[in-house]
């Protein structure tokens, strides 16, 4: 377990060095800050925070950047590493195959999670003002899921890279993914709620199907994200089960197909 740490620092600071970890940073810091300065104070009868409005706001853009951002930076960080050649050199090391890519997803994972962090907690100071405990809860969900589905589909690019043969190919795959899972997805689902007018298809299955995708159940964990609106027939004690096998199924792929290929 000592190479777990290694391989994540390793890895972290190639990161640096090559501006992935800064760009992260800045983009989600940027966007957010954009968001509540120009979101502006809620108005009416039966306003909400400042906070709440920027919560609201966030997680609608949480859950189309952040999956895109986790899953190019986990694929560069085993398929980049394959194609410059240096994944020879790491894997001479006295590490097990399977620390690799968990090694790598960590870092990936770190990074993800600074860029949370800073990002969401400056647009949370400047937001802060009027807010109460209920805001403040709100917001803090949503940051803490915001981390969580970073480290979901950095766990998925972690398989894509493990299976691309190259940046080029896993690239791709990481765009098709996001495409599929944050976007067709979601419109296949408003169409099939909306198609099933007669309520012919069981609640569950509805239920069944956003617990499927990582991108709807963050939907389901922030009603502010656009998207389906939470289902009751989603129990409370399968979200967390989801969120785990969603980290864990990926994880476990990545390291089956890194264990199988020939560098």
């Amino acid at each position: 377990m000592n190479a777990l740490p290694a391989i994540a620092g390793r890895e972290i600071g190639a990161a640096l060095r090559n501006r992935w970890a800064a760009a992260a940073v800045l983009m989600l810091a940027g966007l957010a800050l954009a968001m509540v300065a120009v979101g502006g104070a809620p108005f009416g009868p039966v306003a909400a925070s400042r906070l709440a409005v920027a919560t609201a706001n966030l997680a609608g853009l949480t859950v189309y950047l952040v999956p895109l951002l986790a899953l190019l930076l986990s694929c560069d960080a085993l398929a980049g590493e394959a194609e410059r050649g240096t994944m020879q050199l790491l894997l001479a090391c006295p590490v097990a195959r399977w620390q690799i890519p968990f090694g790598k997803f960590l870092a990936c994972l770190a990074i993800l999670a600074f860029a949370v962090a800073v990002g969401y907690g400056l647009a949370g100071a400047l937001a802060a003002r009027g807010a109460d405990a209920a805001a403040w809860r709100a917001f803090a969900v949503m940051a803490a899921s915001s981390v969580w589905l970073g480290a979901a589909f950095a766990a998925l690019g972690c398989a894509i890279g493990a299976a691309a043969p190259d940046r080029a190919a896993a690239g791709a795959a990481a765009v098709l993914a996001w495409l599929a899972l944050v976007v067709l997805y979601d419109m296949a689902l408003l169409g099939l709620l909306a198609a099933d007018a007669e309520h012919a298809v069981a609640p569950g299955l509805f239920a069944a199907l956003m617990l499927a995708n990582p991108a709807d159940l963050y939907r389901l964990l922030n009603p502010g994200a656009a998207g389906p609106e939470g289902l009751e027939g989603v129990a409370a004690a399968m979200i967390p089960a989801a969120m785990a096998a969603w980290i864990a199924a990926p994880l476990a792929a990545a390291s089956a197909l890194f264990y199988r290929r020939e560098y």
